[in-house]
């Protein structure tokens, strides 16, 4: 995103005075940050790979995409009522939930996350594993050991005629709660959710794998070219990308084909793995351009705590976009879109959708003009705006995971 020369300088200015109760490397970051976003990084200027490859023409006229977390937000059961995460009335990776996120004209995507059965069908759910109330008991079983006939016959059914097994959910506390949604839909396929989303929405496929398993690089290979045979048949079109947590898959996806971009999702840095490549943003960025990914998918607290990797990422002309709880508070990504982030993964979808499809807009009640006069794409912050910053920057850039 490219910041006319007098605003690109107030915010610059803005953001110095905003953090100074931050951490000085961070609050440096932050200030080279927004008096470079004005001009070219030099690798894009000298015809490296430039961020718009990602599959978002959006990308280039709006400076940021929205996605819509699992569709239209993520259920986080036992979450109490009014909480501003897990208030998605639809269950989450469904075709309800997709197709109404796909109805949100500013919303450019919908993550979610796939895992291949057992005899070999790509599915799309989140939970390694799926819980059921028997006679007495909770059951439990590692979805990916279960064919796809065991799998859809978990929820609500297609068929009434079908018998549902009832779903269950692991909260973060370690309870098992009903898994229960205002509105209801069966589990599906990544081929049916191809065959009937609006082809104009794109997809970002979350390739899932478990952290507590050793994979295989044949059971790996496996899963991918299962995910990339629908992929082929159904994309058409459709703007597609792959991400994953997980780095050798996503190095293999890289080399298995060439013609939809791979990210490295990565907590940033919030979260210590025993993989050492997964431990900080400029792991991230090492990773990608070893393994020639195409851009980072970070949780948004490694990217506010660690703002010059953004300079950093920029520079070797990855695509970077951010998830996690912050983002579902619309100053929080309005500080990100002044730092040049390119994508938000969201739950609260339409809200943020909406606030970030009026961040480019002019403010029609100052009355200075941008640099080029009235008729300039970017104009003036508003006090507004430059308020959001002061309030929001110093809690999250110290925000603690």
């Amino acid at each position: 995103m490219a910041l006319p020369g007098s605003a690109g300088t107030r915010a610059a200015v803005g953001l110095c005075r905003i953090a100074a109760s931050a951490s000085s490397s961070a609050a440096a970051g932050l200030c080279r940050i927004a008096a470079s976003a004005s001009s070219p990084s030099p690798s894009a200027a000298a015809g490296g790979r430039r961020e718009w490859e990602l599959p978002f023409a959006l990308v280039a006229e709006r400076g940021m995409v929205v996605g819509g977390h699992r569709g239209m937000g993520m259920n986080a059961v036992g979450a109490p009522p009014g909480a501003r995460v897990g208030a998605a009335r639809e269950r989450e990776n469904t075709l309800l939930s997709f197709g109404r996120a796909a109805a949100h004209a500013a919303v450019a995507f919908v993550e979610f996350d796939v895992q291949v059965t057992k005899d070999g069908c790509p599915i799309i759910f989140h939970d390694d594993f799926i819980l059921t109330q028997g006679i007495g008991a909770v059951y439990e079983r590692r979805v990916t050991d279960l064919l796809l006939e065991d799998f859809l016959s978990y929820g609500t059914q297609k068929e009434s005629r079908k018998v549902s097994k009832p779903l269950l959910r692991r909260a973060g506390d370690g309870r098992v709660l009903n898994w229960s949604t205002e509105e209801d839909d069966s589990l599906c396929t990544l081929q049916e959710v191809f065959q009937r989303v609006s082809p104009r929405l794109g997809f970002n496929i979350e390739l899932k794998f478990d952290d507590s398993i050793a994979y295989h690089r044949k059971d790996l290979d496996c899963a991918l070219k299962a995910v990339l045979q629908v992929v082929f048949q159904y994309a058409r079109n459709r703007p597609v990308f792959f991400s994953s947590f997980h780095p050798d898959a996503a190095q293999m996806m890289r080399e298995l084909q060439s013609l939809y971009p791979v990210l490295f999702l990565t907590e940033g840095g919030t979260y210590k793995h025993h993989d050492s490549r997964r431990n900080s943003l400029d792991d991230a960025i090492r990773v990608c351009l070893e393994y020639d990914l195409h851009g980072i998918v970070s949780d948004v607290r490694g990217v506010l705590k660690n703002p010059s990797a953004v300079i950093r990422a920029q520079e070797s002309n990855l695509a970077l976009l951010t998830y996690g709880e912050l983002n579902n508070v619309s100053e929080a990504v309005y500080v990100q879109y002044l730092m040049g982030v390119h994508g938000v993964i969201v739950d609260r979808v339409e809200e943020i959708s909406n606030a970030v499809a009026g961040f480019g807009k002019p403010d029609l009640g100052q009355s200075g003009a941008g640099v080029d006069g009235g008729g300039a794409k970017h104009q003036a912050f508003s006090q507004q705006q430059l308020g959001f910053l002061l309030r929001l920057i110093p809690e999250l850039i110290e925000q603690q995971h």
